[in-house]
């Protein structure tokens, strides 16, 4: 227990925690929404979004998250059109601008080599790369993500369970949607300085599938969902600290442990 108070003794410990639950609710609450809508895979598309938009504004010397916030926002509201309007399934929107983002920024990644560009912590996470900025501004985005989520609760119900019904009673269905693809888009920007682009749709997956596999109602599901979240990030925390491991697939590995758990849980007892 000493050992844990030390740890929390160092400010950049500190600014992780504080970060790091906040954008771990964030993701379980929408995973929870995404996972039911089988959109599963737009966490993973927007943080190559993210990856691009980060290498673009290191290039340029300009704040990765300034630059990130609306792109990736952008990026969310285009695969929800083309899933939409386009004609196009979601997977197949999320796979093409995945694709394309990733190569985006490895171009930029290779051709600013001169000018000393560093995305590796912003691909792969870096509590040590968390300022003082960096958690008051994630601190603002995440209440902003917690609130709108409550508010809509009903309505994310609603139209995660069934779209027909929900616009059968007078819910504007693709306002929705798009609201859904929004707060996706801040999450995964809040999320990638700690998890890195690559790992943070495993934030937004693992716990809800986890959940699911516990749990039959959608409010059971995210209360679940948020604490096996919220569970899997200290824990990965800590050992990343006490192990010197790297904190975002330290976090993953935990939710994959959970995960895997709760299907040996599910199949004993339907046995």
């Amino acid at each position: 227990m000493s050992q844990l108070f030390e740890m929390l003794k160092y400010p950049f410990m500190q600014r992780a925690l504080v970060v790091g639950m906040l954008v771990s609710l964030s993701a379980a609450l929408l995973g929870v929404v995404l996972v039911l809508k089988r959109y599963t895979l737009i966490g993973h598309g927007l943080g190559e979004v993210g990856f691009a938009a980060t290498a673009l504004a290191v290039a340029l010397g300009l704040s990765p998250m300034a630059v990130a916030v609306p792109l990736v926002v952008l990026a969310s509201f285009l695969v929800m059109y083309l899933s939409q309007r386009g004609g196009a399934s979601g997977d197949v929107a999320i796979g093409v601008m995945a694709t394309a983002a990733l190569s985006i920024g490895v171009l930029i990644t290779s051709l600013s080599r001169g000018a000393n560009v560093d995305v590796t912590s912003y691909m792969f996470g870096s509590i040590l790369g968390l300022t003082g900025a960096d958690m008051w501004l994630s601190i603002a985005l995440s209440a902003v993500v917690l609130v709108m989520y409550f508010l809509l609760f009903n309505r994310l119900f609603a139209i995660s369970y069934d779209e027909t019904f929900a616009r059968a009673t007078g819910i504007n269905v693709t306002l929705y949607q798009f609201v859904i693809s929004f707060l996706t888009a801040v999450t995964v920007v809040l999320g990638m300085r700690m998890m890195g682009s690559m790992l943070i749709s495993s934030l937004i997956i693992f716990p809800a599938l986890t959940a699911r596999r516990l749990t039959a109602s959608f409010r059971g599901m995210v209360i679940a969902a948020a604490c096996f979240s919220i569970a899997g990030f200290l824990i990965g925390l800590i050992l990343s600290f006490f192990l010197n491991l790297p904190t975002g697939a330290s976090v993953v590995c935990v939710d994959l442990v959970m995960l895997g758990a709760a299907m040996l849980a599910e199949k004993i007892r339907k046995a």
